[in-house]
């Protein structure tokens, strides 16, 4: 959904726990931007689905959903080519509470929230939130979105769906996707050594100690 976004400084906050994320082995698909892959690790096989350690395979699927239809791949990768339902899931299982609203332990208010879409979309379509058409999951989705658009009773939908929002943006901007889209610095190159100063000959850099091998 449209006008999801996050400030640099906001990507600083989460990167350490990011990076966290970024040594399981698990994930398929997200990567956190400023990682290094690590030869002891293995890498899974492409083959191999992603397992989640809390959400259940239902829900999952929800959450993945849920992701992409926040930051769709419209203009560029979205939240399911980032693989943010894989942060989510880390995140979540390791208790990590990234959301400055509500309250609560943070699996109690995902796992709640889930079930309240869920019985939901079947008191106004019949339908689970999966099963219901593209226009539908989007009208019950604003809902929750815009204050214009909010029925009363659906207080703990639109807390869950503002918590939803945060981790899914947070999950993306702090992948390598969503770095690059905001074109941040931590991308450049980084050099396997420190290298030396071109200018050797100067005699203004002849204090500077010889380059850290």
């Amino acid at each position: 959904m449209a006008g999801q976004g996050i400030e640099r400084r906001e990507v600083v906050r989460i990167i350490a726990l990011a990076s966290v994320a970024a040594t399981f082995p698990g994930f398929r698909r997200w990567a956190f931007a400023c990682s290094h892959e690590d030869p002891s690790i293995p890498a899974p096989r492409a083959t191999d689905p992603f397992q989640p350690q809390f959400f259940t395979a239902e829900e999952f699927l929800l959450v993945d959903h849920l992701a992409e239809m926040i930051i769709p791949a419209d203009r560029s990768s979205g939240a399911h080519e980032a693989g943010v339902a894989e942060f989510i899931d880390f995140m979540v299982f390791n208790g990590c509470d990234l959301s400055s609203r509500g309250s609560g332990g943070i699996q109690t208010r995902f796992r709640s929230g889930l079930k309240w879409l869920t019985v939901r979309s079947q008191q106004l379509y019949g339908h689970s939130f999966l099963e219901c058409s593209e226009p539908q999951q989007t009208k019950l989705l604003e809902h929750l979105a815009y204050k214009n658009h909010f029925h009363d009773g659906e207080e703990e939908g639109r807390a869950f769906f503002h918590l939803m929002r945060d981790y899914t943006v947070k999950g993306y901007y702090s992948s390598r996707i969503g770095l690059e889209e905001l074109e941040y610095p931590g991308l450049r190159t980084m050099w396997a050594e420190m290298l030396g100063c071109p200018h050797a000959d100067d005699p203004e850099h002849l204090h500077l100690p010889p380059p850290v091998n």
